[in-house]
């Protein structure tokens, strides 16, 4: 369709002429070169298809601003702005953007059909919550979902009892109707049989003629183990019926997994914050925590730990998805002061504090000493100028 021509040559308009000038041009020429007005012109019928092919590019100023830079090559060999994807790929697209909608393409080969035969239904959308444990398990489960099926009475014809479908009489089956407006031929659906092809005579009482009815069905659902927040299982034909005998559509379960009270998952990984008593952190020892599978574990804690120390407790952790692998338990050690003490017990710990020299409190001494040494360097230094 392309020719050697400069695009703005053939809308007769200047190099920096706007958006307005360049589409009003456009519908001027269109007009007067539309093979309705000339039949069986050829000339006319290949410079309406020019026309078109330079609309198409001046008007978008992403593509006219590489066909001012690079010319019609831009556009060859899967360009930007071509005629392909991005691009105005039958003209009936840019002729319903100018003159808005309802033309009949005169290029296409192919028409569509009405829209008389079988529809696919709906796909549905289910959210179900589930806990950590769960989710690290999996589960069956069942959920009720509202759908639409076929109407019994009439088996999904929409029709009273079963009674065949008439072929429309506005549109005479082709699910659309022509009309002349002026020079051009307009398209557009029946508005008999909204482009179906086909009427009823007597609707059936029980749907009202969609040929649908909504009910409710209880579904059985494997949820396996190691499904993570928002993953989303398909139940393929699970969704609406299909219209006039089409097929069914999916339904798609999402999951969400509920906050749990002592973990938090990362991947396959668990983590949890164990509290320990001053002493036992001071003394070393062990402590028991409890893991994901309903079972405990035991770590050992050394002398002198300190809040945030980690440890890591392999394979108990979450299972994965289609493996079985299961991640790690990382626990958080978390010192707990005593709290609520009784004489006795501030007496001791008095005598303690007392008794502790500098080589029990590194960390402490440590950061004093930093301290001094900042404010020895400020006095030393002097005030800025």
């Amino acid at each position: 369709m392309s020719t050697g021509r400069d695009y703005y040559e053939i809308l007769g308009v200047a190099r920096d002429a706007d958006a307005a000038t360049i589409k009003s041009a456009f519908r001027k020429l269109a007009m007067k070169l539309h093979p309705d007005q000339n039949p069986g012109c050829k000339v006319s019928e290949e410079r309406f298809k020019e026309l078109g092919e330079a609309y198409a590019v001046l008007s978008d100023a992403e593509k006219r601003a590489q066909y001012d830079r690079f010319g019609k090559a831009a556009f060859q060999n899967g360009g930007p702005g071509g005629f392909g994807p991005g691009g105005f790929t039958d003209f009936s697209d840019l002729f319903n953007e100018i003159f808005g909608g309802g033309f009949e393409d005169i290029f296409a080969g192919a028409r569509r059909g009405p829209g008389n035969g079988p529809e696919r239904g709906s796909d549905l959308r289910y959210d179900k919550e589930i806990t950590l444990e769960q989710a690290y398990r999996g589960v069956d489960t069942e959920i009720v979902v509202p759908r639409a099926q076929a109407c019994e009475p009439c088996g999904g014809t929409g029709s009273e009892g079963k009674a065949p479908l008439e072929t429309c009489p506005t549109c005479q089956g082709a699910g659309q109707v022509r009309a002349q407006q002026g020079m051009f031929r307009m398209v557009r659906t029946c508005p008999t049989c909204y482009g179906r092809g086909q009427s009823i005579k007597t609707p059936c009482r029980a749907c009202g003629g969609r040929g649908l009815t909504h009910k409710e069905r209880t579904l059985a659902v494997k949820i396996p183990a190691g499904v993570e927040d928002g993953t989303r299982i398909r139940l393929a034909g699970e969704g609406d019926s299909g219209a006039r005998g089409g097929p069914p559509g999916d339904l798609y379960l999402f999951l969400s997994v509920k906050p749990h009270q002592l973990f938090e998952r990362d991947g396959a990984d668990l983590y949890c914050r164990a509290p320990t008593p001053m002493c036992k952190a001071a003394l070393g020892g062990e402590i028991e925590i409890p893991t994901i599978d309903g079972e405990r574990a035991k770590v050992t804690i050394p002398a002198g730990a300190q809040t945030g120390r980690r440890f890591r407790i392999k394979g108990k952790g979450m299972s994965q998805l289609r493996s079985h692998v299961r991640g790690d338990l990382h626990v958080e050690l978390l010192v707990e002061t005593p709290v609520n003490l009784s004489a006795k017990q501030r007496k001791l710990l008095e005598e303690f504090a007392k008794d502790c020299g500098e080589e029990a409190h590194p960390q402490t001494q440590g950061f004093f000493d930093s301290v001094k040494k900042f404010f020895d360097g400020a006095a030393t230094d002097g005030p800025a100028r």
